[in-house]
């Protein structure tokens, strides 16, 4: 009978959980990809790169969605549970306390093992992938990106207006401000233009143009002609982010221990740190965010009114407990010493509410359930 509960009990857990993580992960996705919109309606990139872009994001919204929607499962599922007295009859059955929590630790430890596995593999190469590919975008794709008739900001300081694209990919009617050297912008006019690549920089081969520059220590402005001028659309910054590697992107070895060849400051290496141990300490939180929702759905009386009242509290608990870790891991990163907090934060919310769940006690059964006993 216990096993037949055991798995009624999981697989509504396991349902509900499916869903509720399905449903975050698509509206954040929703939400995030809103920002490459533009690029397909109005800059004519293709619906499949958009779905490819932004699908590779999906991985880590999913890793942190995990937590907070096994606590929320947890807590909707067994409370629907008590409200129909399906708990009431269980314990009626002979079931223990920790019988009854049973199924759902065992989704918490399934969620954790998820967790682990994203954080430790998955969430890592997606997120490469997403950069790498951003990266091919912004550079590879520029010419798809330069649309006629309108002014195209290429990163922050540069800006590209073409008058007319040829059906070759040339363009006609060049104008190009380029503020990349703050200390020497220029504004570069052109009769025609074709866009190269050498290596994996986007350049731009102007014809029969001026090059127009203020001097900064006379105020006079300079002019320059040319037949042919070479200009690079990436900037500086652009260049170095293709051997630069996000926090995201290292695994957690690589995070404890940075290649000697990359030149990090110290606040990055913090940052790295504090990464590594929220990667391995972030599936115990689901653990403990799932016995805190069961001390607190198993561990009251059968009350009407104080199930609604340790319902309100679970969720005040749980978005407690959820600012707590952020709010920790923004101090490590500024003072590495705080970095125990980040394990203590994991694991003693979820020991206090073990113990505060599996205590020997008895348990009144509601009028209802005693006199249908007798």
């Amino acid at each position: 009978m216990s096993g037949q509960l055991f798995r009624y009990v999981l697989r509504q857990l396991a349902l509900a959980l499916a869903a509720a993580t399905a449903g975050l992960a698509l509206l954040v996705w929703l939400t995030q990809s809103l920002r490459f919109v533009e690029l397909v309606l109005n800059r004519g990139l293709s619906l499949l790169v958009f779905l490819e872009l932004t699908l590779l994001m999906l991985p880590n919204f999913i890793a942190i969605i995990l937590p907070v929607a096994t606590f929320i499962v947890i807590l909707a599922v067994y409370a629907r549970l008590e409200g129909d007295r399906e708990t009431v009859a269980m314990r009626a059955a002979g079931m223990s306390q920790f019988a009854l929590a049973r199924p759902g630790l065992a989704l918490a430890l399934a969620a954790a093992a998820v967790g682990w596995t994203m954080n430790l593999w998955i969430v890592p190469e997606s997120y490469r992938a997403f950069r790498e590919y951003q990266f091919e975008i912004r550079n590879r794709m520029a010419a798809v990106l330069i649309q006629e008739g309108v002014f195209n900001p290429l990163g922050e300081s540069l800006t590209v207006y073409v008058r007319k694209r040829d059906p070759d990919g040339g363009f006609r009617g060049v104008l190009v401000h380029d503020e990349r050297d703050r200390a020497a912008p220029a504004t570069i006019l052109a009769e025609r233009g074709r866009l190269v690549l050498s290596g994996e920089l986007p350049q731009v081969t102007l014809e029969n143009g001026t090059r127009q520059e203020l001097d900064p220590r006379t105020g006079r402005l300079r002019i320059l002609s040319f037949a042919e001028n070479m200009l690079t659309l990436a900037a500086p910054a652009e260049r170095d982010e293709a051997r630069y590697r996000d926090a995201r992107e290292r695994g957690v070895r690589e995070l404890l221990d940075p290649p000697a060849s990359e030149r990090l400051n110290a606040r990055d290496r913090a940052r790295f740190t504090v990464e590594a141990h929220q990667r391995l300490a972030g599936p115990l939180l689901t653990l403990s965010l799932a016995a805190v929702a069961l001390a607190i759905v198993l561990g009251g009386g059968f009350s009407r009114p104080g199930r609604t009242g340790r319902l309100l509290a679970g969720v005040g608990i749980g978005g407690a407990l959820i600012a707590a870790g952020l709010a920790i891991g923004n101090a490590a990163a500024s003072r590495l010493g705080l970095i125990p907090l980040i394990w203590v934060h994991a694991l003693l919310p979820g020991a206090v509410a073990l113990f505060l769940l599996l205590r020997p006690r008895g348990h009144r059964l509601p009028p209802s359930a005693r006199q249908a006993e007798a």
